[in-house]
């Protein structure tokens, strides 16, 4: 276990520098943002209501009013956040080919290790998780801090007014923020499947060289195959089943795609990948 965290820091500080960009680029966007789009709205409302001599009442009545929701749809929201999700993406496939590829094949030094080869793999998968969980945490807090800019810039009158407090309301959250223990386990364990299988074909192109691209997307396009399996079935018999089975047995074959996955991983770390 020892070992486990100290690989674990390692991972992540090697990408500590490159995470505290995205987390600026995040800050920095969606602050900007969170005004530019109030103010634009503002403007744009004060057009109207001058050169129609509205009220607010009259304005909200005819227009409608601001909703938190325009600015969780504009760019300055939306694109460093797509964007941070194609670094991460990419940085599942980068945190191994780096160790391979990098100066002096650092991946032989850390199979070396005095530990189970295992562990580097769980090391890295923690690490992914980490900096996700890290981006979501920051969202949550950022949202009261976007909202107070918001309300300070539009009057009450002219918007929903959202509570800092207020985060049923927003749809986004669903899926950032699961609402149930039940939920979270679902997004984040599909999501922690999904790198885990992404780890595994990794190793098995880096087992068997040239054939091993076409060996790790066949076992790619099968895991996702088996996973959506039941939710094909139910659809083939019009919803058959109810909604906690479907979940049930979603929950049953993400879990032997999750422990399939680290067990072909360890397998190759053992005999197939050499120093």
């Amino acid at each position: 276990m020892k070992n486990f965290f100290k690989l674990l820091n390692f991972e992540v500080n090697r990408f500590f520098k490159l995470y505290l960009t995205l987390i600026g680029l995040i800050i920095v966007s969606q602050f900007i943002g969170a005004i530019i789009v109030s103010k634009r709205y503002m403007n744009g409302a004060d057009q109207v209501m001058y050169k129609n001599q509205l009220s607010m009442s009259q304005y909200t009545e005819e227009y409608g009013i601001f909703s938190f929701d325009q600015f969780v749809g504009s760019e300055w929201f939306m694109l460093p956040i797509f964007f941070s999700i194609a670094v991460l993406t990419i940085y599942v496939f980068f945190i191994w080919y780096r160790d391979w590829f990098g100066k002096n094949t650092f991946i032989y030094r850390l199979l070396m290790l005095p530990t189970e080869r295992i562990t580097i793999y769980f090391s890295k998968l923690m690490t992914i998780m980490l900096l996700v969980l890290g981006l979501v945490t920051l969202q949550i807090l950022l949202f009261p801090i976007e909202i107070q800019i918001i309300n300070s810039n539009i009057p009450t009158d002219l918007q929903s007014h959202f509570s800092i407090y207020d985060f049923d309301s927003l749809e986004m959250l669903d899926w950032v923020y699961p609402n149930t223990l039940t939920e979270f386990f679902l997004i984040y364990g599909v999501g922690l499947t999904f790198v885990a299988v992404l780890f595994t074909a990794v190793l098995i192109e880096r087992s068997y060289g040239l054939k091993g691209i076409f060996i790790a997307i066949v076992y790619g396009m099968l895991s996702f195959g088996v996973f959506i399996t039941p939710l094909l079935v139910n659809r083939l018999l019009n919803g058959y089943f109810y909604t906690l089975e479907v979940f049930l047995m979603e929950l049953g074959i993400s879990i032997i795609v999750l422990v399939s996955a680290i067990w072909i991983a360890n397998y190759l770390l053992k005999y197939k990948i050499r120093v």
